[in-house]
């Protein structure tokens, strides 16, 4: 007789990495674990999030938090991402992310960056984003645990959160424009892409974020992740990726 242990994890396939980038870009809020500094006691608290380009958790916090003393002292750290819906909420999809905070300098690419992405997907943080007590962090993932529901568990590396590929300084510098041009100028395309790749309902949505790998979508405290079939390779290749899929949700809504 063996006391042999079962593996609860089951094997990293692709449909985990999507669910896992999936949490990353669509989660606006999460739980945020750090080392208190006195005690090396775990706490916790609630933080609004956001993603860098490649997908890694970006916050904004106030000097004046616990937490962030914490992390200063210490960049260990743990993110929790994905809220539960109706019913139990331990069956619905959720992802603890390992990170290594890092605070980014306001006046740097890294920081001003941080601020534009951040903004878009939290508009009303414009109050309060540029108080000399508040700082940007970068949450650099190390590994994951994702669990997508009963009996789901998987291991996530670093390499299967984040987004690596040469057009991504391409996107990033023409993200802006395009967003401001896509909610201005085609927002019932925006709205298309909302009901027919993310399964959401009729609403004011509105594009927050795009990447080589997709793009993210709002709606009052709704927000949802499209991907593109393919990562795009430039600035061209996005503009040809949402006509294209404009005209594929247009034709299967009508």
């Amino acid at each position: 007789m063996t006391d042999e242990k079962k593996d609860v994890l089951r094997p990293t396939d692709a449909e985990a990495v999507r669910l896992g980038r999936r949490l990353l870009r669509a989660s606006r809020f999460g739980a945020l674990a750090v080392l208190e500094p006195d005690t090396g006691a775990p706490s916790a608290s609630r933080v609004a999030t956001a993603t860098d380009p490649d997908g890694a958790p970006l916050i904004l916090v106030s000097m004046l938090s616990p937490h962030t003393g914490a992390l200063l002292a210490d960049p260990r750290c743990s993110l929790l991402l994905g809220e539960p819906g109706k019913g139990d909420p331990l069956a619905h999809p959720r992802i603890t992310l390992s990170c290594l905070a890092t605070r980014l300098d306001r006046e740097s690419d890294d920081g001003r960056r941080a601020r534009r992405r951040y903004l878009n997907r939290h508009p009303k943080a414009e109050l309060y984003v540029d108080f000399a007590d508040f700082s940007f962090f970068r949450l650099e993932p190390q590994r994951a645990g994702l669990n997508g529901g009963f009996g789901k568990a998987y291991a996530l590396t670093r390499g299967d959160l984040l987004v690596d590929h040469s057009a991504m300084a391409d996107i990033a510098a023409a993200e802006q424009g395009a967003i401001a041009h896509m909610n201005s100028d085609h927002r019932d395309a925006v709205e298309l892409y909302a009901r027919h790749f993310a399964r959401a309902g009729a609403g004011n949505w509105v594009m927050t974020g795009l990447d080589v790998d997709g793009f993210d979508l709002a709606c009052g405290d709704d927000s949802r992740r499209v991907f593109f079939d393919e990562p795009l390779t430039g600035a061209a290749a996005m503009r040809q990726a949402l006509v294209s899929m404009a005209r594929i949700a247009r034709e299967n809504i009508g």
